[in-house]
């Protein structure tokens, strides 16, 4: 069911299967494992400690992930998409009548996302907002704001490693059930950025439609080959 990279362990069946198995913690931080997100865990002793911790669990969300999954020997059976994961989590909630709550973003990406969620899931709980423009050090109000609406998930888009930190620090302390750091989807369901179309995703070319279409990523991709050349590396040593 994982495979392990690094110190990783990374979900390595299906989404439908990831969904089954996320049903049975009373609690989930669930992070989408990107090159990125898992090269910036590797210099973080406090990130490393959550994103090993028994209530997290990484899905393979990234080409450079499932390729690295490929160098180690143990393929994920699919790339998980976050967002899609995200998608499938406001289905359920919608079924079931549980609340989300949207932290992250500026203020009218926050208001386009909430509007536009609605559109599609009318009835969908929405039970709380707040932009991603807040000391993370200094967030009381934030947190009692969560902690009174009491959401099933809270979905978290603030970047990496920023929203990554804010539920590592706050999970134990707030009610919700998932926790989910989304980067930057609250921008896809403002309408202020698209996915790339479908052949692209499943040629796993996602990451370069949103390289041409934000040039400003382009720095961010370093990590995929610093982190990979790690992967080779440590599995080289681990089979001499």
């Amino acid at each position: 069911m994982f495979t392990k990279l690094l110190k990783y362990k990374i979900f390595n069946r299906s989404k439908s299967e990831f969904m089954d198995y996320i049903d049975k913690f009373s609690k989930i931080n669930i992070v989408s494992g990107n090159p990125e997100v898992l090269y910036n865990g590797l210099k973080s002793e406090f990130l490393m400690k959550n994103f090993r911790g028994s209530s997290t669990v990484i899905i393979p969300d990234g080409v450079g992930t499932v390729l690295a999954c490929k160098i180690v020997g143990t393929p994920v059976k699919e790339k998980i998409a976050g967002i899609e994961v995200m998608e499938t989590i406001m289905e359920k909630c919608t079924e079931e009548g549980r609340s989300i709550y949207l932290l992250g973003a500026k203020q009218d990406v926050l208001d386009m996302c909430k509007k536009n969620l609605k559109k599609k899931y009318p009835t969908l709980i929405i039970s709380g907002t707040h932009n991603g423009y807040f000391d993370i050090d200094n967030c009381d109000n934030i947190l009692s704001d969560i902690r009174a609406c009491s959401p099933y998930a809270i979905f978290v888009a603030m970047g990496n490693p920023r929203q990554d930190i804010f539920i590592a620090r706050n999970m134990d302390e707030l009610p919700c059930h998932i926790y989910m750091g989304v980067g930057g989807s609250f921008d896809v369901f403002a309408g202020k950025v698209k996915r790339a179309p479908k052949w692209m995703i499943s040629l796993g070319l996602e990451w370069l439609y949103r390289v041409i279409k934000e040039p400003f990523r382009i720095k961010r991709l370093i990590s995929i080959p610093k982190f990979l050349l790690k992967v080779i590396i440590f599995n080289k040593k681990q089979t001499i």
